[in-house]
């Protein structure tokens, strides 16, 4: 006698497919969602570079928003941009902020300190700025003399938001003249300076007496691989699309698997 031959699904094999079914509707809905977003972020990105590019390559720089509109200062409407700015340096309250200044190709970082200074403009408001980077042995100013400009001193430069800690930033110590944050406002009141500028001044490339600091040292280039992440994320969707699918078809036929 012929056996009847076994249908390919039954209502209990659909049955059982139903929360894996689910759950890989789930994380498909996750894996492209992170996709998509991946895309926002490269088209933000981009946008934001092009606006890096317009204000730091501008062809005239530009003056610094005046002290009335401090208050009201967004990074977003003004950082990156080019400016010019004249006064006379408060060498006295010089402090040297720890950082890393970015090595040639195929160098590595230089360990330095970045000297924040004090700039007196000509009706008394104060702007920071960072003069640049001096390797460790010159933090002492004692050991750069002829670093210092005299008189009445013009800074080209780029407009810097303060710099944002993070849990790894240690803490600050005016008292040991340790700082690790390129902060206007907490060296200004350190010093127990007024009328600060809420911004600071990264100055260019200009060379200084002696060779030190050495400016210029902002990186305008921003690390863009969201393209590179979407499609990851796409491709762990297909790929999560060939798995079930595979698996789907194992349960249905399980005589052919």
């Amino acid at each position: 006698m012929t056996k009847a031959a076994s249908p390919v699904s039954s209502p209990v094999s659909w049955r059982a497919l139903l929360a894996p079914g689910l759950a890989t509707l789930v994380a498909l809905a996750i894996l492209l969602g992170l996709g998509t977003w991946q895309l926002q972020r490269k088209a933000w990105k981009e946008g934001l570079m092009a606006q890096i590019q317009a204000r730091a390559y501008a062809a005239e720089p530009g003056a610094i928003v005046p002290e009335a509109e401090w208050g009201r200062w967004q990074p977003a409407d003004d950082e990156f941009r080019r400016v010019r700015i004249t006064g006379t340096f408060l060498q006295d309250f010089e402090t040297p902020v720890y950082g890393l200044a970015p090595g040639a190709p195929g160098h590595s970082a230089m360990q330095g300190y970045y000297l924040m200074t004090p700039l007196r403009l000509q009706d008394g408001a104060i702007v920071m700025v960072n003069r640049g980077i001096v390797p460790m042995e010159l933090k002492d100013p004692a050991s750069r003399p002829e670093s210092w400009p005299t008189g009445e001193t013009t800074i080209t430069g780029l407009v810097r938001a303060p710099e944002e800690r993070n849990m790894f930033t240690p803490a600050d110590d005016p008292a040991r003249k340790s700082w690790f944050t390129r902060d206007p406002q907490a060296i200004a009141k350190a010093h127990g300076l007024e009328r600060v500028a809420p911004f600071y001044v990264e100055a260019d490339a200009t060379p200084n007496p002696g060779g030190w600091p050495k400016g210029g040292q902002t990186r305008l280039e921003l690390p863009n691989n969201h393209l590179q992440y979407a499609v990851t994320w796409y491709g762990l969707a297909l790929t999560l699309v060939g798995v079930f699918t595979a698996f789907v078809w194992r349960r249905l036929h399980p005589s052919e698997a």
